[in-house]
């Protein structure tokens, strides 16, 4: 999904909306609308790996981009 068709508060609804974890909530928009890079999340989020970040933000977006 290309996000450059929506602004940053719209995404914001969305993600405070449909994310119900606050922690994967705080990544998503660091990633989308700060963006981070992967390892900035990782360093943000400490003890959390990049890994584990990958994988917060690949379920979350799944869930997002259903209802954008």
């Amino acid at each position: 999904i290309d996000l450059e068709n929506y602004n940053n508060s719209h995404i914001e609804e969305v993600i405070n909306e449909w994310i119900h974890s606050e922690r994967d909530r705080e990544v998503l928009k660091y990633r989308l609308i700060h963006g981070y890079t992967y390892s900035q999340l990782a360093d943000k989020f400490y003890p959390l790996s990049e890994r584990q970040i990958k994988n917060i933000i690949y379920k979350a977006e799944r869930i997002l981009f259903k209802h954008l």
